[in-house]
């Protein structure tokens, strides 16, 4: 009886420190015999811990429309991340090969659908560089007088959304009362708020309309106000500069070798900007800086947004004060259509106008490679003619495409809240990147 209490103590204590008698083979003893040779095994190895892997989007707000990010986690730490790309592929470049050169002109206002007339300006002087004709003169000043604009317009897009996911919803809400009088503007010179349609090959399809440059002033002269405010909200804000300093650091020679171009390389410390290297257009006849940073992180860059957006008002400022009278389209029905006034007493008019509209015209054959300084970066268009009034190949070389590239550089080591800020910088449409 008092060898069965003792038992059960030595028990209930898990691993007994008695050695027990062989000779008791009661029920009792030999289950303590087994617990004890089992507890005197040799501890299990550790298992390796893999890392987790999850999907960040196309559903995720931050995704911007269709990213997909295969990411490989290790906590919170990113150790991999990989971008899914081509849920909005419409084939763009194919489509082209079947329109005339004027019937493909709008397929550019639907890739970065932020950016419409820098896009527009691209292809026009692709076209313009086969056929060898420059536009008039004050119809250059319009395209730059536009194409700042619109860098105004993807600056506030890019800026505000970026705030937006990290957390700060009232500069978008500011931002976008600007960018709503600035639609007014695309709407009044093309009829369309957006996809415009407005600077083709030989020139701009309609003149600016009376009293439209007086309202531009009279906006400029208000906005640089604008962007104080939204420097108030943000930049010496604590926790804009804790989300967005020493985030997504990019050094100069990794920028070069992922193909970086635009604010992404020049945050970086590069100063590489077309407008300034490769001036078109009325380009060398503005005066203006480029922002440069030092630190090439998301801070740096949103620094650099801020201060196009001041230099764009600066050029925008400079167009309206030197734009000159005159034509708005090359003099040569064969490319630009007549005048409606014309069509009526000239029935050489009405043939050109009609052959326009239906065949098209034909451009020599030829290739060439057109690149503009859009607001997110180099867009270039590499197009090919074989003589006839169709392209035989366009390639459209997009800024986005490079940048997303180098997201799993960028995002290496940081948390899974950090990729959204990344991904904010990076300042990505995927009408563009999918094509």
């Amino acid at each position: 009886m008092a060898a069965t209490v003792l038992l059960r103590s030595l028990s209930r204590l898990g691993r007994p420190l008695v050695l027990l008698n062989s000779n008791v083979s009661t029920p009792a003893c030999v289950l303590l015999q087994k617990r004890y040779t089992h507890c005197n095994k040799d501890p299990p190895a550790e298992k390796e811990v893999s890392n987790l892997t999850i999907n960040f989007g196309p559903q995720h707000p931050a995704a911007h429309g269709v990213l997909r990010l295969v990411m490989e986690l290790s906590g919170e730490s990113v150790k991999k991340c990989d971008p899914h790309i081509g849920l909005l592929h419409r084939g763009t470049e194919k489509l082209i090969e079947y329109k005339t050169y004027l019937q493909a002109l709008p397929y550019f206002d639907r890739l970065d659908y932020v950016s419409m007339m820098c896009n527009e300006q691209a292809y026009s002087l692709a076209v313009e560089k086969l056929l060898n004709i420059q536009a008039p003169p004050r119809a250059q000043w319009i395209r730059v007088l536009y194409g700042e604009m619109t860098r105004i317009l993807n600056h506030i897009m890019g800026i505000t959304t970026h705030a937006l996911d990290i957390g700060a919803m009232t500069p978008f809400f500011w931002m976008f009362e600007e960018r709503e009088k600035m639609f007014e503007f695309y709407e009044r010179v093309s009829g369309a708020r957006m996809h415009a349609a407005y600077v083709r090959p030989g020139g701009v399809h309609q003149d600016l309309p009376l009293g439209l440059m007086d309202d531009i002033y009279e906006w400029c002269k208000n906005f640089s106000i604008r962007i104080d405010e939204l420097e108030e909200m943000l930049t010496n804000n604590r926790i804009w500069r804790n989300r967005t300093i020493d985030i997504g650091v990019i050094g100069a020679e990794d920028a070069l070798n992922y193909g970086f171009s635009g604010v992404m390389l020049r945050g970086s410390g590069i100063k590489w900007d077309l407008r300034k290297s490769q001036p078109y257009d009325k380009y060398d006849e503005v005066d203006f800086d480029v922002a440069v940073g030092s630190n090439g992180d998301c801070y740096d860059r949103y620094l650099c947004r801020v201060e196009e957006m001041r230099q764009s008002l600066h050029i925008m400022h400079q167009c309206l004060n030197k734009m000159p009278a005159g034509e708005i389209k090359v003099d040569d029905a064969k490319i630009a259509p007549p005048k409606r006034s014309e069509m009526k007493t000239s029935m050489e008019s009405l043939i050109h106008h009609f052959k326009l509209y239906t065949e098209g015209y034909q451009v020599p054959p030829g290739a060439t490679y057109t690149a503009v300084e859009a607001p997110k970066g180099e867009f270039g268009v590499y197009l090919v003619s074989d003589g006839s009034s169709r392209p035989y190949r366009c390639k459209i070389k997009a800024p986005g495409f490079a940048h997303l590239a180098g997201l799993d550089k960028m995002s290496e080591g940081h948390m899974l809240a950090d990729v959204v800020a990344i991904i904010g910088t990076q300042d990505i449409v995927f009408g563009e990147v999918d094509r």
